[in-house]
């Protein structure tokens, strides 16, 4: 089994706690002897007779051929635990060696729900009651900017000062930049790769358009694409694509972009819950990758199978998220950060209603507010805690 995600997400104490009892040997490859032994000796170094826990697998990733060649001759379940802060079985240099022998699990950092101990369940619940879903909220909008600004990082959600928490994420960023990504590529500009990653954060919950980001980092095309790809890998962003399902050959192909942990992209431009909530503020692009970032992760244990878009046509017609079942059923979510709706603010929901038909479950806006209201057939404003509050 393979615990993949972010780095300092609980991954090592996820895999403490499964190990714990257990006569299993543990080796981790951020220690340099330990790495040293395991780039030396690959097959030596899996070779063992009890259950093996190997921490940070990214970094030797040799050993999953040798461990493939153990697996092979004895496919006894559980002989291997990994853990990895990368993609590992993505990784462009990595032979084609485990499919069909390991089953990956994503670790993400905290959900709202599992911070507070609520049902975390909104994608069931959506897609059991559609319109028919009710929520009442006590949340204000600093209430959700304090969210936002805090992320979902264990080490983040427990210091309790907001100095301390940036102090954590400015380390995150430096050592994730000094440690994973300079491992799984060469970085030739390191200065470059961190003004990228700021103009990210800013334009976090938006359209990813790499062409705009060269212009504006002063960087070439081909090292922006692949600095993107680096960043996805050590779980740092996330790409959300776009959804057409051939409704419109005005829909457009360009993802969105979103950071895996709000909390690092507020600190990133240097917003704080006081800022976001000024009528300048970029509170509606954060609070919008924090939704869509909340709903990801839900999709990893939602009974629902379901797939996470956005849509946006040429005639800017857009909606920020888009939930499609197996089946084909369709939910279609905007996002507001105000505590206020209007009826202009479901023209996007009417849209794909109205293209979809029958297999459109329900429009929702997500807004700052207290209360469900609806607006019309299907149509329906709730507020955005529902999100870890509501239950199917």
């Amino acid at each position: 089994m393979l615990i993949n995600g972010a780095r300092q997400s609980g991954k090592s104490t996820l895999v403490r706690v499964v190990a714990k009892g257990r006569s299993a040997e543990w080796r981790t490859l951020d220690n340099p002897v330990v790495r040293q032994a395991a780039l030396t000796d690959p097959a030596g170094f899996v070779d063992f007779p009890e259950p093996m826990v190997i921490d940070e697998i990214q970094r030797a990733p040799e050993l999953l051929l040798s461990i493939k060649e153990q697996v092979d001759a004895d496919p006894r379940p559980g002989r291997y635990l990994l853990t990895g802060s990368a993609r590992v079985l993505g990784l462009r240099a990595l032979p084609d060696t485990l499919p069909g022998r390991v089953e990956t699990i994503e670790l993400w950092p905290f959900s709202q729900g599992e911070i507070d101990g609520t049902p975390d369940r909104f994608i069931d619940a959506l897609f059991t009651h559609g319109p028919g879903l009710r929520h009442t909220s006590t949340l204000t909008r600093a209430d959700y900017a304090d969210r936002v600004v805090r992320g979902g990082f264990p080490e983040a959600v427990a210091r309790a000062t907001p100095r301390r928490r940036e102090r954590f994420f400015d380390s995150y960023v430096s050592d994730l930049i000094a440690r994973d990504v300079t491992q799984l590529s060469e970085i030739e500009r390191v200065p470059e790769m961190r003004t990228l990653i700021r103009l990210l954060a800013a334009r976090s919950g938006n359209l990813l358009v790499p062409g705009t980001l060269a212009s504006a980092a002063g960087v070439p095309l081909t090292t922006v694409n692949r600095y993107l790809a680096l960043l996805e890998e050590v779980f740092l962003t996330k790409r959300v694509p776009a959804w057409s399902r051939n409704l419109s050959n005005r829909a457009t192909s360009i993802p969105k972009l979103a950071f895996v942990d709000s909390g690092v992209a507020a600190n990133l431009i240097g917003a704080d819950t006081r800022t976001l909530i000024r009528p300048e503020g970029p509170f509606g692009p954060l609070l919008e990758g924090f939704v869509l970032m909340e709903l990801s992760r839900q999709l990893t244990w939602s009974q629902e199978r379901a797939d996470l878009y956005h849509y946006r046509t040429k005639d800017q017609v857009e909606v920020d998220a888009i939930l499609e079942t197996r089946q084909g059923k369709v939910a279609a979510l905007e996002i507001k950060a105000s505590s206020t709706v209007r009826p202009d603010d479901f023209r996007g929901l009417h849209h794909v209603a109205d293209r979809v038909g029958d297999d459109f479950i329900a429009g929702v806006v997500l807004y700052t507010g207290t209360q469900t209201l609806p607006f019309g057939d299907r149509m329906r404003a709730i507020p955005i805690s529902a999100l870890w509050q509501a239950a199917p």
